[in-house]
C-alpha cells in the first residue's frame, strides 16, 4: 500500500497591541548612624507610601511588597558601625494608564523615594495571545492548500499541529530618585505613552494529502 504523501508547513503571525497592565517600583529609603532611627523613618515611611497608594484604589490593581533590606554600613578594615541603611521596596499594578503619570511624580515627590518603571505588559491569558495563535494555524493551513494545490492534489486531513511557542514585547522603563520632598502638590504634568506589545505566535502543521495529480 502506498503511503499517502504529507505536507508539512509552518504558520506564523504577529501582532502589535496595547498593554494591558503597567507595573512599576517604588522604594523608600532611611539612613541614620542610630539604628532605632533608621528603622523608625524606614517605618514612617513604608506607612506612608501605603497611605499615598490607598488615593487610587480604582486604578490599583495589586500592590505587593518585593523587598525589605536592612544593613549596618561599616568602616573600612574593621566590624565598626558608621551607619545604619533601610529600604522597603513595593511593587504596584496599574490598570487606569490615564492616572499613572500623576501617580509616579506625586509618589517619587516623597522624601527619600525611588522610582522605577514603568514595565507594560499584557496579561497571562491574553485574548490578544489566542487570536495571534489561531491567525498562525490559519496562516499554516493556507500555505498547507497551496503546496497541495500546486502539484494537483488537495488536503485530505489534518495530522499534527505543534506549538513552536510565543512571545511578548517588553515595555520602556524611567526612573526617578528623590532625595527630599514632603509630598507638596506640585504644579508639573507628566504624560505617560503605553509602549505596545508584540506579540507573536508559530506553529508547524502536518496534512496529508490526496494523490498529486502533477508534478511540474
Amino acid at each position: 500500500m502506498t503511503e499517502q504523501p504529507m505536507v508539512v508547513v509552518r504558520g506564523e503571525a504577529m501582532r502589535e497591541v496595547p498593554p494591558e497592565i503597567a507595573l512599576f517600583s517604588v522604594t523608600v529609603s532611611a539612613r541614620d548612624k542610630d539604628r532605632e532611627v533608621t528603622l523608625t523613618r524606614l517605618a514612617e515611611r513604608a506607612a506612608q507610601l501605603r497611605s499615598s497608594l490607598d488615593d487610587w484604589p480604582d486604578a490599583i490593581e495589586r500592590r505587593e511588597t518585593s523587598g525589605v533590606q536592612v544593613r549596618p554600613e561599616l568602616k573600612r578594615g574593621g566590624e565598626r558601625v558608621s551607619a545604619y541603611q533601610g529600604s522597603v521596596s513595593v511593587t504596584v499594578t496599574v490598570t487606569d494608564f490615564g492616572v499613572l503619570g500623576d501617580m509616579l511624580l506625586r509618589l517619587a515627590n516623597q522624601e527619600q523615594t525611588t522610582i522605577s518603571g514603568p514595565w507594560w505588559q499584557l496579561r497571562a491569558g491574553s485574548k490578544a495571545g489566542t487570536d495571534v495563535r489561531k491567525a498562525a494555524i490559519t496562516d499554516a493551513l493556507a500555505r498547507a492548500h497551496e503546496y497541495a494545490e500546486a502539484v494537483g492534489a488537495q488536503v485530505d486531513r489534518l495530522v499534527e499541529i505543534a506549538d513552536e511557542g510565543t512571545g511578548g514585547g517588553g515595555g520602556g522603563m524611567m526612573r526617578m530618585a528623590y532625595a527630599k520632598g514632603g509630598g507638596q502638590e506640585m504644579d508639573v504634568e507628566l504624560d505617560v505613552e503605553p509602549q505596545l506589545q508584540t506579540v507573536h505566535a508559530a506553529v508547524t502543521v502536518r496534512v496529508l494529502i490526496t494523490e498529486p495529480q502533477s508534478l511540474k
